[in-house]
């Protein structure tokens, strides 16, 4: 449940698609946290290997050597069913395997540990919620529990629930998930909030690497209302990825009669070359792809001008085009009662896109002054200090009115969808429809609830069913049945329904319902993360005891040359030591993978072979180190 929080600090999370990014409110502002390789944001990779499991920088950087068990891109699966054509279409792209689970749930199938495993979405998200905490634990020195966790604002009701269990797999609180162009434009107005008097339109198009979102706001002093917003999750930066991919996989098939596109390796390289390329090509007219050995060790070098990539996605970019256009329809604004356009997510730095963009807004300046890659963490950031009371009065009069993103309704007879809730109602939001029998003494009715736009209901999204039992015998249309639609600030949905003459009542959260995860199976999850935990923890301390033991062979080896120390000790005390010494490095060579125990054992072996003034000249040399 929502609500002001006091234990410890409450952090906010970008969870992104290609990078995430954490941020907290600190000393009375915002600070993004580096991670543990210095950068402000982490790859949302997740890699699985014979000893261990890595996530982040680490899992990114052994991904052309280990592809099949190198995961990234879950945020695409995440609420989504196998069947799903985005999925299967996906599937044909990523190196490693993705099968049909309990329900239609996408699962993720890695060799660990010489065994197979199969993950859902919702655990590998949590494993980079998990990273993004432990960053934030590092850098404040406290345990963290509560976070804002952003989503793209055209997420579903599927996709915020599923989202909301990979916080409670990783151990965290959601106080809020918030919509990462809502978030932006808190960034954006309190970096604003000087020069902005009275009510301002700002129009927020965020193009990240997986997912794509466009809102109008309205700010008014601490007001930020979401006046309207549309989206597509599965549009971003993979795509543009995609596209250079396949026009390289056909040019090395043209170029040496070979095809590539079933070689995980290969195809895990040249992706990797081509994300550099694209980024190249926002700073240059043409960039050189270049990859060593690609197959059967050919070398494969190739140029991409800035005209050809773009022609090679001008119709994503088109669609993008589209995607402000219904928004502004829906705001009930035109391109000209915008005063200002933020651009956020890394995809935004692609030239071609600001140069449609501004034209489509006919030369209007776009606005760059916020990060693009860190806005929408430091929106979260803000709202958490809010919701957790940390903030200052800077902050804490801020209120966020956002929206819900799909229309919500129910079936009606003849397979209609019967609107309650409108797209882009602000929310939270409780609203009532009113319905009755189709049959005369029909005793109970079958309420499907859907989410979508269209017009018959089995085109739109199920949420959910439940049935309404115990109506009065009578004739059809007499009996009065209130539904209930109540939406809370995550934009997660309850449904109740009651019938007026007997009281009769019942309901559905639409949480673990179709296809979500059961309360059961998040619990199993949870475990399986505190599994990972441990394990990483006991990595962790067998590392810096590994560490230890070696630093300490050095430091006795080195203590044993200096002339002060040979000169008081004996020949035979001399001869003992080394010897330890000896012993415990021909240990250590057999023994690389000895756990922290034994490594302590061996230290302390190595102590008590120390004299006195040896032992004394040891904890000096450390101390100064």
């Amino acid at each position: 449940m929502e609500g002001k929080c006091s234990e410890g600090p409450a952090i906010g999370i970008d969870l992104g698609t290609t990078y995430s990014c954490v941020a907290v409110w600190l000393n009375d502002r915002v600070e993004i946290i580096t991670n543990d390789q210095g950068n402000r944001t982490t790859p949302s990779y997740v890699a699985f290997t014979d000893t261990q499991r890595m996530t982040g920088d680490a899992a990114k950087n052994q991904a052309a050597a280990n592809p099949t068990n190198t995961v990234f891109d879950a945020k695409r699966l995440i609420g989504r069913n196998f069947s799903d054509p985005c999925v299967l279409n996906d599937s044909m792209l990523w190196p490693f395997k993705v099968t049909a689970g309990p329900d239609d749930k996408p699962m993720i199938v890695v060799t660990y540990k010489s065994e197979e495993k199969h993950f859902y979405a919702e655990e590998i998200s949590s494993m980079i919620l998990t990273k993004m905490r432990e960053i934030a634990e590092n850098y404040l020195g406290s345990t963290v529990k509560n976070a804002v966790v952003t989503v793209p604002a055209y997420f579903n009701n599927s996709q915020r629930q599923a989202t909301k269990d990979a916080g409670a797999i990783a151990g965290l609180n959601i106080m809020r998930m918030i919509n990462e162009p809502t978030a932006a434009a808190i960034a954006y107005g309190l970096d604003k909030k000087s020069s902005i008097v009275g009510e301002r339109n700002i129009f927020v198009f965020d193009l990240g690497g997986g997912t794509f979102d466009v809102s109008l706001l309205k700010i008014t002093e601490n007001v930020f209302e979401v006046k309207a917003t549309a989206g597509d999750t599965h549009l971003g930066g993979e795509d543009f990825d995609n596209r250079l991919v396949n026009h390289f996989v056909l040019q090395f098939k043209r170029k040496n009669k070979k095809d590539i596109s079933g070689n995980a390796r290969a195809l895990r390289r040249l992706r990797t070359a081509c994300e550099r390329g694209k980024r190249a090509l926002s700073s240059t007219i043409d960039a050189t792809i270049e990859v060593d050995c690609l197959c059967d060790g050919i070398d494969f070098s190739s140029t991409i001008t800035r005209a050809k990539f773009e022609e090679l996605n001008m119709d994503l970019f088109t669609q993008c085009l589209q995607t402000v256009e219904m928004c502004l329809k829906d705001a009930k604004m035109n391109k000209y009662d915008v005063h200002d356009v933020v651009i956020v997510g890394g995809s935004t730095r692609i030239p071609k896109v600001q140069q449609l963009l501004r034209n489509f807004f006919n030369g209007k300046d776009l606005c760059k002054d916020i990060n693009p890659d860190e806005a929408v963490a430091f929106g979260a950031a803000v709202q958490a200090a809010v919701l957790s009371g940390q903030g200052n009065e800077k902050v804490n009069s801020l209120t966020l009115l956002d929206v819900t993103p799909l229309s919500l309704g129910v079936d009606v007879k003849g397979d209609l969808m019967s609107v309650v809730i409108p797209r882009n109602t602000i929310i939270p939001t409780k609203k009532e429809g009113g319905f009755t029998t189709c049959f005369d003494n029909q005793s109970s009715i079958l309420l499907s609830i859907y989410e979508g736009e269209r017009t018959i209901a089995s085109e739109n999204n199920l949420l959910g069913l439940f049935t309404l039992s115990g109506i009065p015998p009578a004739l059809r249309h007499v009996p009065s049945v209130k539904v209930c639609f109540d939406i809370d600030t995550n934009g997660i949905l309850k449904v109740t329904a009651v019938e007026k003459a007997s009281g009769n009542e019942n309901g559905i959260a639409i949480t673990n319902v179709l296809g979500s995860l059961s309360e059961k199976e998040i619990s199993r999850m949870i475990q399986d993360a505190e599994k990972f935990k441990v394990e990483d923890e006991r990595r962790r301390k067998k590392a810096l005891a590994k560490n230890d033991l070696e630093d300490h062979i050095y430091y006795m080896k080195k203590a044993l040359k200096e002339k002060e120390i040979s000169s008081k000790i004996s020949p035979g005390e001399m001869g003992y030591m080394q010897n330890a010494i000896t012993r415990v490095l021909l240990w250590l060579d057999g023994n690389q993978n000895a756990e922290a125990g034994e490594l302590e054992h061996r230290k302390k072996e190595l102590m008590n072979a120390c004299t006195p003034i040896v032992w004394l000249k040891l904890v000096m040399m450390r101390m100064m180190v």
